[in-house]
This record gives structure tokens, C-alpha cells and sequence, in this order.
């Protein structure tokens, strides 16, 4: 059960601000988007299977349409060629949307320090979370989704257009 939020209470009422009712909704109801290749994906099945169960956090409907989707997992190592298809991915998600790098690879290229794989994807996308490891275990990625829960449930409603989070977007070339 989710910690209520701070508020005033009475016999059959809640008052608390709005931003904290939607923080908890967002946190609890993350909608992700699995961008897997290699190994990190297999774990991130195993990660959705019954012993592990991202389900209890919330996040128990995949989704394979980035317009309905607002948690981005990146997972494996990401080819050069592929990176224009993910930064697509990427800008057809709605705001409000975050990337979890799950892996060495999707961090930092790994053990690949080739001319074809990218050398981490926040070359080419903003990243909110890493989670290291090769492959990560199922716990460590149960753990950053936590950390992106952390954040959805935190976030300020005016971050989005904040003249910061703009500047960020733009030294990627997103508008």
C-alpha cells in the first residue's frame, strides 16, 4: 500500500495539493517502454516473470507504443545505426518521461569499444538512471526503477518547462 501523502484529514475526507496526489499516481503507475538487446534483456524478462514481478511496483503493462509509454528502459548494447531509431523513440514519448539505462553497454558501450557501438546513450538522449552491471541482476534493475518512482514522485509539475530543462533538451538537439 502507498504512503499517503502529507494532508488534513476529517471523517470522510482528505485534503492534500494536487501535485503530491498526481506524484503518487505517477510513481505508481509507470508505463515502460523496453528498448532491449543482448543479455540485458533476458534479464529484464526475468525481471518481469513471477520471483521478480515489476508488476507490484506498477509497471506491470508493457508497452511497445512509445506514445503510450512514459518509462524508456534501454537495455544492451546499442549499435550506431541504431541510435537515430532510438532517439525517435525517444522524442514520441510525452512529457512527462524518463530513461533508465539498464547495463555496462547501454551505459558506456562496455566492453564494445568499437567504431559501430555507441559509447553510452546519453550521447544521443537524456539519461535519468543507470544501472550498472553486466548483465545487471534482476534486483539492480528493480532498483533503478525505484529510483525513476523516486523521481516521477517528487517532480515538480513546472521542471517540464523549466529554462534548465530546456537547455538540457537542446544540447541534445530536442526541442
Amino acid at each position: 500500500m502507498a504512503k499517503s501523502p502529507e494532508g488534513i484529514e476529517g471523517p470522510g475526507f482528505f485534503a492534500t495539493k494536487l501535485e503530491d496526489v498526481i506524484g503518487l499516481a505517477r510513481k505508481n503507475s509507470l508505463w515502460p517502454l523496453p528498448f532491449a538487446t543482448s543479455c540485458c534483456g533476458i534479464e529484464f524478462m526475468a525481471t518481469m516473470a513471477s520471483h521478480y514481478d515489476l508488476g507490484r511496483f506498477g509497471s506491470e503493462r508493457l508497452s511497445f507504443s512509445p506514445r503510450q509509454a512514459d518509462m524508456l528502459m534501454v537495455m544492451g548494447t546499442i549499435a550506431k545505426k541504431m541510435g537515430p531509431t532510438l532517439r525517435q523513440v525517444y522524442e514520441q514519448m510525452a512529457e512527462p518521461r524518463w530513461v533508465l539505462s539498464v547495463g555496462a553497454c547501454a551505459s558506456s558501450g562496455g566492453i564494445f569499444d568499437t567504431y559501430s557501438v555507441l559509447q553510452g546513450i546519453d550521447k544521443i538522449i537524456p539519461v535519468d538512471v543507470y544501472v550498472p552491471g553486466c548483465p545487471p541482476r534482476p534486483e539492480q534493475i528493480l532498483e533503478g526503477v525505484m529510483k525513476i518512482q523516486q523521481l516521477a514522485e517528487k517532480e515538480s509539475f513546472r521542471r517540464r518547462e523549466s529554462p534548465e530543462y530546456k537547455k538540457l533538451l537542446n544540447s541534445y538537439g530536442i526541442e
